[in-house]
């Protein structure tokens, strides 16, 4: 095995303010947030895919029950559904992780309301506490963000 040597520069308190979080640093304690991170990404995803936005796009019979009850319909059903496969994806493609965490977090807030409003506020928790870790993922990778931004200028 090989090992990469990283030149050490003194750390200023003007440079510490732009240093890379802790996830993206080359220690041990770095690597295992890094792996920690990407799993809890990697939950997040499979949740929003298979727990979340599958019983809306096969139309389970819950699924269909809660949007009628709230009055949106299958169109409703089917939107929600695929802005959250798009957001599990989105978890799991770098320059997108960043982006995908707040878009998920924003339909955390609109499932909290409806939650509050449509359900009595039945399993309200759930979106906040949803919220939590994709927070840290959006704060934890909001280094991708001038990478998308650069992709987004250069394609317009």
């Amino acid at each position: 095995m090989s090992e990469t040597t990283v030149p050490v520069t003194p750390v200023t308190p003007a440079a510490s303010a732009a240093a890379p979080v802790v996830a993206e640093s080359s220690t041990a304690r770095g690597r295992r947030a890094r792996i920690a991170l990407r799993t809890l990404q990697v939950v997040l995803a499979l949740f929003y895919v298979i727990a979340s936005a599958l019983p809306k796009l096969i139309a389970h019979p819950s699924a269909v029950e809660g949007f009628d009850r709230m009055g949106w319909g299958s169109a409703g059903m089917y939107t929600i559904g695929l802005l959250e496969l798009a957001g599990g994806i989105a978890l799991l493609i770098p320059v997108l992780q960043s982006v995908a965490a707040v878009a998920l977090s924003a339909l955390m807030v609109g499932a909290f309301v409806v939650q509050l409003t449509y359900f009595d506020g039945e399993n309200a928790a759930t979106p906040l506490i949803l919220m939590i870790p994709l927070a840290l993922i959006a704060w934890a990778r909001r280094g991708h963000n001038a990478d998308l931004l650069r992709l987004v200028r250069r394609r317009a």
